[in-house]
């Protein structure tokens, strides 16, 4: 049996969205924030998403936040007065 393929990415041209990595799976994705955890969108229905990988995302969050930061240095996920 093939594994299933699932991908979190942080796409290009999306500096006016607020911080977030895709998830996607088959023809699914959803966009999960990276300054709170939470899903952007409700379509697909988040409750959809696998918790493990939900976890495995958030697990990463360091990382992605750093990658999103360095993609789009004028929409960091945190400002630095949010950081004191």
């Amino acid at each position: 049996m093939e594994e299933e393929r699932v991908e979190g990415q942080i796409r290009d041209d999306e500096r006016v969205e607020p911080p977030h990595v895709t998830i996607l799976h088959k023809t699914r994705a959803w966009r999960l924030a990276l300054r709170t955890g939470m899903f952007l969108d409700r379509v697909p229905p988040p409750r959809e998403v696998p918790p493990e990988l939900e976890d495995l995302v958030w697990q990463k969050r360091k990382q992605l936040r750093r990658k999103w930061d360095e993609m789009y240095p004028e929409n960091p996920v945190f400002s630095q007065e949010d950081e004191r």
